[in-house]
């Protein structure tokens, strides 16, 4: 089995600035709903659910952060467009 080239560019719609800009828009309400999460667990004071929720966090803000190096080595690979 051959392995995927990480490197290449994405094709299709998560590929384009406006499926980049999509998907960062659903991270950023999936963590929204995620931080909202953190705050009930804290309230109740159950350290086991707020660790949960905090774990469950952080492949959210991980998504969002590559989604925007995505975006911003576009800006920089095409200046004029941005």
């Amino acid at each position: 089995m051959a392995k995927k080239n990480r490197s290449a560019p994405t094709k299709g719609l998560r590929g384009s600035k406006v499926g980049l800009a999509l998907s960062l828009g659903s991270s950023a309400l999936a963590v929204i709903r995620a931080s909202k999460q953190v705050r009930r667990a804290k309230g109740s004071h159950d350290k086991l659910n707020t660790a949960d929720a905090v774990a469950g966090m952080l492949p959210l803000i991980t998504s969002a952060a590559l989604i925007l190096r995505q975006l911003r080595g576009r800006r920089q690979e095409n200046p004029e467009a941005a």
